[in-house]
């Protein structure tokens, strides 16, 4: 078993909430691809462009949107 490192957007949807913005919007206002938010609910990662963007959207920086953290992987 390692530790290793993945993505986590739980902030971004947190702050979502607390603005009262709701993901389709998001999405509209920024014209993201439906594939990209697919990937942003499943923590999954996307190009730094999307967040920046994401970011200057919402005032806020990466680290305001954004988490990495630790999983264990189990080796097969």
């Amino acid at each position: 078993m390692k530790i290793r490192k993945k993505i986590s957007y739980k902030k971004l949807w947190l702050m979502l909430v607390e603005k009262e913005i709701s993901p389709v919007e998001l999405r509209k206002d920024l014209n993201i691809a439906t594939g990209t938010m697919t990937k942003l609910r499943r923590n999954e990662e996307v190009a730094l462009s999307v967040l920046l963007r994401i970011c200057e959207y919402l005032d806020c920086n990466i680290g305001d949107i954004c988490d990495a953290i630790s999983v264990e992987d189990f080796e097969k």
